[in-house]
């Protein structure tokens, strides 16, 4: 299986928020947001896999930004990092006010599994990072994964090589 870039998962989804989506302070309901990222990501994860995805969890959301009623926001989504079934996504949410300021206001971590017809797990293509920032992001993701196992207890801390290297020097 040949690796790929992140950028050929990359998908970008732009639209406009809407009265049905605001809170009673007219902000873009934070509901409304994770199903935009959710879906953004599940494609920029289809894309990597060439699989059927499943959102497996959501490790980070920072809800940085509130966004306004009439906004338009931009959910960017690529891979980060591809284990053996798994994927790392990671979301970067950009809104543009009526005066044309872009601004990151949001960002989120989800983890997708790759999957067949019948659910069961299926491998996927290594990622080969370009950019610094996905570098960064790349090296990052393994910390994440060996954090979320040694919590979970389905690691042993002492295993866990990238952590201990971030911790002990």
């Amino acid at each position: 299986m040949q690796s790929k870039t992140p950028s050929q998962s990359r998908t970008t989804m732009t639209d406009m928020v809407l009265p049905s989506e605001t809170n009673s302070l007219n902000k873009l309901f934070g509901g409304e947001l994770l199903a935009r990222m959710d879906r953004a990501a599940s494609i920029a994860a289809s894309r990597h896999s060439k699989s059927i995805t499943v959102t497996a969890s959501v490790n980070h959301v920072a809800f940085n930004m509130p966004v306004p009623l009439g906004s338009v926001v931009t959910v960017e989504a690529k891979v980060s990092r591809a284990f053996t079934t798994s994927m790392e996504v990671y979301i970067d949410v950009w809104m543009e006010d009526v005066n044309g300021g872009k601004f990151k206001a949001n960002e989120a971590i989800y983890t997708f599994v790759a999957v067949d017809d019948s659910g069961k797990p299926t491998k996927v293509p290594a990622l080969s990072p370009e950019t610094e920032l996905e570098k960064e992001r790349f090296a990052a993701a393994l910390r994440r994964k060996q954090l979320s196992l040694v919590l979970a207890g389905k690691m042993k801390p002492n295993d866990a090589t990238e952590l201990r290297a971030l911790f002990m020097g």
